[in-house]
Parts: structure tokens; sequence; C-alpha cells
């Protein structure tokens, strides 16, 4: 192996992952259920979701594919040769294990982590990092990590011009500016981590609020949507019992800025695109919502710059 690549830093970039096509959905839901397979029922209800957004086609993977490569070309511009992408994914193959195993077999002993999602919890991005770490440690490469990026201000940017578009759209649609309200939505999680001080929730509004402000935006609240089926109760209120609310106040348009997420994928494009529309048409209300970051140069810029600084500051602490 030459010296040049024994130096390269290995960059793990982690999600939450999707299924690879309608056959993996059963394999894919069993893996988030801890080993327990969907009923029949529910196994046919969620791929009606997946029939509805892609219609047989599979291109949600790609998302992720391309925000990885879209990555490695920005760090290889900011530094050329010195970092080289894997992926690693919670519920899909390649598995965040696998990603690091990757790395060791390609000589990596260095490495930084990172996830696709902006906002730190322990109950998502803290696993995430969990399994990584662990894995790196029993494979001997030393492993820093990207907690959060839910302030840099190229992610601000991007979101911003992203509300600012959509508010345009609405009001060339509706001619009635001012009854718009803009929704910051993010995938709920169980309500316990309030009584744990966890910080996800204080995040999401600290980006919510700057990305208001700085689009101009006086009237907008924050909702939660896409919570998980347990026993347990979950961070709300969901965005369906939200627009029902908004409806009675006079709201007649609403704008969804789901800032807690990063790509087009099920939460986004059916939650929001299908459900929440749908709830909205029946309330008389237009509902729209902002473009996901996907490959935006701003968002590869906040991850690449993000993953520097993490190498930077290891030991400056």
């Amino acid at each position: 192996m030459s010296e040049h690549k024994a130096k390269q830093i290995g960059v793990l970039v982690m999600s939450y992952g999707t299924p690879e096509s309608m056959d993996d959905v059963e394999t894919y839901y069993t893996h988030i259920r801890r080993g327990n397979a969907p009923t029949p029922e529910l196994l046919a209800e969620l791929k009606g979701r997946y029939e509805a957004i892609v219609g047989g086609v599979f291109p949600l993977r790609e998302n992720t594919n391309g925000q990885v490569a879209g990555l490695q070309d920005k760090l290889e511009q900011l530094a050329p040769g010195k970092f080289n992408c894997y992926q690693g994914l919670k519920h899909a193959k390649p598995y965040i294990e696998d990603g690091v195993e990757q790395m060791a077999k390609d000589g990596i002993t260095e490495a930084v982590g990172i996830v696709l999602a902006p906002h730190y919890s322990t109950m998502s991005v803290g696993s995430y990092i969990k399994r990584a770490e662990e894995k790196a440690n029993e494979l001997g490469i030393e492993m820093t990590f990207v907690k959060q990026y839910h302030m840099h201000p190229k992610l601000l940017q991007a979101l911003t011009d992203r509300v600012v578009d959509g508010l345009a759209r609405l009001a060339a649609a509706s001619n009635d500016e001012e009854n718009v309200k803009v929704l910051f939505s993010a995938h709920s999680l169980p309500l316990k981590i309030r009584e744990m001080g966890d910080p996800y929730e204080q995040q999401l509004l600290e980006t919510s609020a700057a990305v208001a402000k700085a689009a101009n935006v006086k009237d907008w609240k924050f909702t939660w949507q896409s919570a998980g089926r347990t026993r347990e109760p979950w961070l709300g209120p969901d965005i369906l019992e939200t627009l029902p609310v908004l409806a009675e106040d006079g709201v007649k348009a609403v704008l969804v800025a789901p800032v807690g997420f990063v790509s087009d994928h099920l939460e986004v494009l059916y939650d929001l695109d299908i459900e929440a529309q749908a709830a909205a048409k029946q309330l008389d209300m237009t509902l729209d919502r902002i473009a996901m970051l996907n490959r935006d140069p701003l968002y590869m810029e906040t991850l690449a710059e993000s993953v520097i600084e993490a190498l930077d500051g290891q030991g400056k602490e």
C-alpha cells in the first residue's frame, strides 16, 4: 500500500437507510423493529406507501448515494487526496459496521464520522456514533465525530433560500401572502427525551428561529411528524393535528419546512406530500413545502467544513 494511501483519512457518512427495492421492505422494517417482522397488514400498508411515492422504481437510495459522492467531491476540492468517504446505514446495507470494516480493509487508521442529520439526539445521531465507535475501537481506527451542525451558516443559508422561494411560490398561487403560516417540522422522537435533557428539540427550535429571522418570517410554528407506532408517547403535536388548528385560526396557506430532514424520502414524499397535502385539501388550505437539500452545494460545503473542523478540533478540547 502506498504511503499516500495509508495517510488518507476515512469519512464515515451515516444515515438511516432505505430499502433498495420493494423486495427489501420487509427486511428493512424487521431491522427497524429489532428483529420483529411487521404483520402482513402493516407490511401491505408500508409497501403501499412506497408504491405511492416511487411507483415500483426506487430512487430513494440515490439521494444518499448522491450526497456521499457530493461530499467526496467537496472534500477533494478543499483538501485534495486527503479524505475517502464511506457509507454506513443504520437499518440497511451497507450497515454502519460494514462501512467501518471497509475502512479498516483499506488501511484507514484515522476517520471522521458524520450523520446526514443536522440535529443531535442521543436516540438518533448518538446511536449511530455509538455503533461506529464500537466497531472502530474493535478494529483499531481512531475516530472522531461531528455531533451536530444545525447552526452552520451555510446550512441556514440553504434553508433560508428555500423558505424565501417557497413563500414566493405560495404568494403567486394564493394571492394572499398575509395568511401564510410557515410550519417547521422534524421527525418526532419519544417524549422521554425531554426528561433526559436531550438537545434535539432545542436545536430544532434554534435552526427554525434562525431561518425564520433570515427569511423575514414573522408567522411561524414548529410541529412534529412521522412519529413511530409504539405505545409510548411521542413529541407532538403532529402536523396532522396542527393543520386543523391553523384552519380554525383562518390560515389559508401553509409552507412546510422540514428542517429536520436533508433529502427526499418516505417521511417527506409520503407523510408530507401525500398525507399532509390531503389533510390540507380537506381543510381548504393550500399546502406547499420547501425543496429538500439533497446535493445542494451549500449543504455539501456544510458537511465538508464540519468534517474538517472536527478533525482540526481533535486534542484541542
